[in-house]
């Protein structure tokens, strides 16, 4: 089996032409012939990332985030990027990104979330009109919760399903969550769609300060973390791989990249 095999399966998935613009997503290190040992599925590709790849006899990563994205001029190892591309071709080990391609699709980052918050009726919160397919392509997802909760019962479920130490919201409305909007990554540009869709809660990640006042009393929103939110998109992947190819090594990174910390 080649690389091209498990890339072709994974785009099946996530077509690489539904990524954004501004992306950089498919193979990035490596060279589609190169017969696979071995996968790992990480979320960021990181040093320690590669040494786990190492470790494991696989010679493919497939990553979520693209270690590569505003294009390298240099390779010295002066940066974190650099030295990982390093170690990359120097164990030829290739890297592989899914990114926005995984996010746009309903079954990707934020249908994960959805399915994990148990979230059902879940539809696209921003479609997008340029791409032909048999489902709805585009960022985030609404759903309705089971049952409506307060507020406070809300984000302590959020919390807690979610695995975050943290989570920021807006003020209180007083009044029950049921219809929610969800978007894996930074998500504040999304924030008008999810009060346009009559969303009582959206969550996602990365808001700044202003952000918050944009719920104008009008929804719930709640910051769980970029990692938090994304956390679930490699159980995705190698379920998805492992579906695909039934007597293969495809293995679930252990380590945590996040780069945060909370006291």
């Amino acid at each position: 089996m080649i690389i091209k095999d498990i890339t072709n399966s994974i785009e099946e998935l996530a077509p690489l032409h539904y990524a954004e613009d501004f992306d950089n997503v498919g193979l990035l290190v490596g060279n589609y012939n190169t017969e696979v040992t071995g996968v790992l599925v990480a979320l960021d590709t990181l040093e320690d990332t590669v040494d786990e790849a190492i470790a494991n006899n696989c010679n493919l990563i497939v990553s979520f985030h693209p270690i590569i994205f505003s294009g390298l001029k240099k390779l010295n190892g002066n940066s974190y990027v650099e030295r990982v591309v390093l170690k990359a071709i120097k164990n030829d080990i290739a890297i592989y990104a899914t990114h926005t391609a995984l996010d746009n699709v309903q079954s990707g980052v934020s249908g994960k979330i959805c399915s994990v918050l148990g979230l059902e009726n879940t539809e696209t919160l921003i479609p997008k009109s340029n791409i032909v397919s048999k489902e709805t392509i585009g960022m985030g997802m609404i759903g309705e919760l089971p049952n409506a909760m307060n507020e406070v019962d809300f984000l302590q479920f959020l919390k807690t399903t979610m695995k975050t130490a943290c989570v920021r919201h807006s003020e209180y409305l007083g009044k029950p969550i049921k219809k929610v909007a969800v978007l894996g990554g930074s998500g504040s540009f999304a924030i008008q769609n999810a009060i346009h869709s009559k969303a009582d809660a959206y969550i996602s990640a990365d808001f700044k300060y202003h952000d918050f006042f944009k719920a104008e009393k009008q929804i719930l929103l709640a910051d769980i973390g970029h990692y938090e939110s994304e956390q679930f998109t490699k159980n995705l992947l190698v379920e998805y791989l492992t579906k695909k190819f039934t007597n293969f090594a495809i293995i679930l990174s252990e380590k945590s990249t996040n780069p945060i910390y909370y006291i």
